[in-house]
């Protein structure tokens, strides 16, 4: 149940980072174009462009980003895809390895812990509150929800990293030069009839 739960949360928390990204985006992209074809006096385009607003694209991208790193923060935390110094760490004994990782991940649980306990006591706050976004007009309080939200996850992340690693010693490493789908690529690249050296019935290699 619990690793079904996971796998869940996982491909959630994906979806939930490429939506916000791929959103941010095209909202990017139509508001530059937007910029840039109202300045051209097109008949009628020229007047259409002018009667859109896009003055809340801006203040959208800003929260969209904002909600994206938080989750992409715990989804970094997951596949150890941050940077970490651990020059020092691999030195030390086995033992004293093992005791110090799981101390820096304890400590990362407790500081993203505190902060996802102190961001659902603001966003309680502003929820008792009437403020709006100066643009979007919408309650402040949903825009400050990626605060606990993305916190209280990361912090789960980072026990259940800890978890894997006292059971197993293994932590998840991401490698940068891994580009997804390359080596099935290459692997269909490398037939005998696309090969580079080439030879003919002769033994010979052919230009």
């Amino acid at each position: 149940m619990l690793r079904i739960s996971n796998l869940i949360l996982n491909r959630l928390e994906e979806f939930i980072v490429v939506v916000l990204m791929a959103t941010a985006t095209v909202i990017t992209f139509l508001a530059v174009c937007h910029r840039y074809m109202s300045g051209y006096e097109i008949p009628y385009l020229q007047d259409w462009l002018l009667s859109l607003n896009f003055a809340w694209a801006q203040e959208l991208c800003i929260y969209l980003f904002v909600w994206m790193a938080k989750f992409g923060a715990a989804y970094g935390v997951r596949t150890g895809i941050h940077v970490g110094i651990d020059v020092v760490i691999n030195r030390l004994k086995e033992r004293a390895r093992y005791c110090c990782i799981l101390f820096s991940m304890g400590a990362g649980a407790l500081f993203t812990g505190c902060i996802g306990f102190m961001g659902a006591k603001f966003v309680w706050g502003l929820s008792q509150t009437s403020s709006v976004s100066p643009d979007l007009e919408i309650p402040v309080w949903i825009v400050y929800l990626a605060i606990p939200l993305g916190s209280f996850l990361m912090c789960y992340r980072f026990l259940q990293v800890a978890w894997t690693y006292a059971w197993t010693h293994e932590l998840p490493h991401h490698d940068h030069s891994h580009v997804e789908g390359l080596d099935e690529e290459l692997k269909k690249g490398a037939t005998p009839d696309n090969a580079s050296d080439k030879h003919n019935d002769n033994g010979e290699k052919r230009s």
